[in-house]
């Protein structure tokens, strides 16, 4: 078999331009592969949402590849492991409600639904700002800025490109880099940023599902992100939150696009 290199160099330039047409306007901007980001396009996918998942990095899974201080297993507790059984997850059960199972398994299994169940994936990509507008007095989300990470990384001047959605979702995890942009450059919406407070596994598990939710028209808050924004305390290699999170924001912005419709 003999291959042309142009073949590949066309083929690759006009499937991605194809690919990056489509997404120029989408139901659902997630910017995070985490486990949160993951979870929320898993289930905004399966329920028929045109999901665009942005990540900064070349891989999946954010703070899971590197388990509890880089030794490979991570636990998660009920409910958030019928999520993982949904997904064909092999988890071994320690008792008193907590599991234990692989990180690189969580990843690879995360990710897989994701794309099974129809949302798209775009690794490299980081949002440096957001689309706004204002209606009826509320200032509204309307999408992001995004530009290739290795752009931002070599300090070049490169001007970025904008993507259209209906609902934009912070799942960068402790740094809640969307949110940030947001309070400092839409001061209108009053958004205070206090940061994560120190490990309490427990509560922190709780209160991060429980304040996962809107956080103005257009924008959202899943997994770590939630943390930062009101305060919360961090719980370290346990992921249930993080998936239960997940899995409400999409809850939630499921019933916003469905009233708006």
């Amino acid at each position: 078999m003999r291959i042309d290199e142009t073949l590949i160099t066309k083929s690759i330039i006009r499937e991605s331009l194809s690919l990056l047409e489509d997404i120029a306007e989408v139901d659902v901007v997630i910017v995070g592969a985490g486990p949160s980001g993951l979870t929320a396009a898993y289930f905004l996918a399966k329920a028929g949402f045109k999901t665009l998942v942005f990540e900064r990095r070349l891989s999946f899974g954010g703070g899971i590849g590197g388990g509890g201080m880089l030794l490979p297993r991570i636990v998660v507790e009920e409910p958030a492991h019928e999520i993982l059984l949904e997904m064909g997850c092999k988890l071994k059960e320690l008792g008193g409600g907590l599991y234990v199972m692989d990180a690189s398994q969580l990843i690879a299994k995360l990710a897989n639904a994701a794309l099974d169940a129809g949302a798209r994936i775009l690794l490299g990509v980081t949002v440096e700002d957001l689309v706004y507008r204002k209606e009826d007095d509320r200032f509204r989300v309307t999408g992001v800025v995004a530009q290739w990470t290795a752009v931002s990384l070599s300090g070049l001047h490169v001007d970025p490109l904008s993507f259209k959605a209906k609902a934009v979702v912070d799942c960068t995890g402790h740094e809640a880099e969307v949110i940030r942009v947001a309070a400092k450059k839409i001061p209108e919406l009053g958004i205070k940023l206090p940061g994560e407070r120190s490990m309490w596994a427990s509560r922190g598990e709780e209160e991060v599902v429980k304040y996962t939710d809107r956080i103005c028209p257009g924008l959202y808050a899943a997994g770590m992100a939630v943390a930062a924004l009101y305060g919360l305390p961090r719980m370290g290699p346990i992921f249930g939150g993080m998936l239960l999170s997940g899995k409400r924001i999409a809850g939630v912005i499921i019933e916003d696009l469905k009233r708006s419709s």
